[in-house]
């Protein structure tokens, strides 16, 4: 029988078997319950791609003080939760998140999410105004820096948006009456090499600094912000590689002291969704490249942990206890 050429088909057909064969593969790692069918999955994805991928872990890492990894699960306000059931009508993705991101921090930023242009008069005149415990992230922070400069610990706080940060820089500002580079530092994309250098030295160096507040794209490789032990991860970037390279400015060689992260992500809601997708994407990435034959499948979950036995002595405070729906920890 001859065979008629179809151009195009082969090239379908593969496309439709490797779509397949990755819905499978994601599927059996995400969702089987069967632990050594994963076993199976991961031996071979390894074999296939011995050649092409090399992992190291960094041992060098484990002679550090030490790394405690927080995801903090926080109930909205009525007033937020309000704000945030706006979302709903929003459609496009990145909106969501940077809308969100906003309103989480505070109810009232949901108004400053349209402008284009925002000064610090602008945003002073609204702090003035409003009622911080409406805000429960904002909240958080806030008691967070108390706590920070009871201990003189120094916190950094990262977020992918600008205005979330400019919001807690100038409450930082109005309740503490500190300064921009004297008790507060700051790094975003428009930072100059030269700026960078500076606020990374007096940041880690000069003990009147208290808080920086860092873009997380822009504080990737080179950055170095030893000074720190406590970190705060304002909202959940989708792919987990730059929060660990944003955790990694501070867990880092010349660290000195034990750093406590706090992934603060808002209770059911879209962040909260968020959050699932992307521990399911670092989940795969972690059995791929670092499952042994000793290790079990809760090798590879957070556990959720009790706040008042959770061994940290800031989240055991009434001060950031009491709006934790749930404390899971890596």
């Amino acid at each position: 029988m001859s065979r008629v050429h179809i151009p195009g088909v082969r090239k379908q057909v593969k496309a439709c078997a490797e779509a397949a064969f990755y819905d499978l593969v994601e599927h059996t790692l995400q969702k089987d319950t069967d632990f050594k069918r994963k076993v199976t999955i991961i031996e071979e994805l390894r074999e296939m791609t011995s050649k092409v991928l090399h992992y190291y872990k960094g041992d060098f890492l484990d002679e550090l003080p030490g790394l405690v990894d927080f995801t903090v699960i926080l109930n909205l306000s009525s007033r937020q939760k309000h704000e945030a059931g706006k979302l709903k009508k929003i459609t496009r993705k990145f909106r969501i998140n940077s809308v969100g991101s906003a309103v989480y921090l505070h109810p009232k930023l949901h108004s400053f999410t349209e402008n284009s242009v925002m000064t610090d008069s602008m945003m002073d005149e609204m702090l003035e105004r409003l009622d911080i415990k409406d805000g429960v992230k904002a909240k958080f922070f806030l008691n967070m820096l108390s706590l920070c400069e009871s201990a003189g610990e120094k916190l950094l706080v990262f977020s992918q948006y600008l205005l979330p940060m400019k919001f807690l820089e100038r409450l930082a500002v109005i309740t503490k009456g500190w300064s921009l580079g004297r008790e507060i530092f700051v790094i975003t994309g428009e930072s100059s090499t030269e700026q960078r250098e500076w606020s990374m030295e007096r940041f880690n160096n000069s003990p009147d600094a208290k808080v920086f507040f860092g873009s997380i794209k822009a504080c990737g490789e080179g950055i170095s912000l030893v000074g720190a032990s406590r970190i705060i991860i304002l909202d959940v970037h989708l792919n987990p590689s730059v929060t660990r390279q944003a955790i990694g400015r501070a867990f880092r060689p010349g660290q000195q002291k034990k750093v406590f992260v706090y992934r603060l992500v808002a209770a059911d809601s879209p962040e909260e969704e968020d959050h699932s997708t992307c521990f399911k994407k670092e989940l795969i990435s972690k059995m791929w490249f670092e499952w042994n034959e000793y290790c079990g499948y809760h090798d590879f979950e957070v556990e959720t942990v009790e706040v008042k036995d959770c061994g940290d002595l800031f989240l055991e405070s009434p001060l950031l206890g009491e709006d934790i729906k749930v404390l899971y920890k890596r």
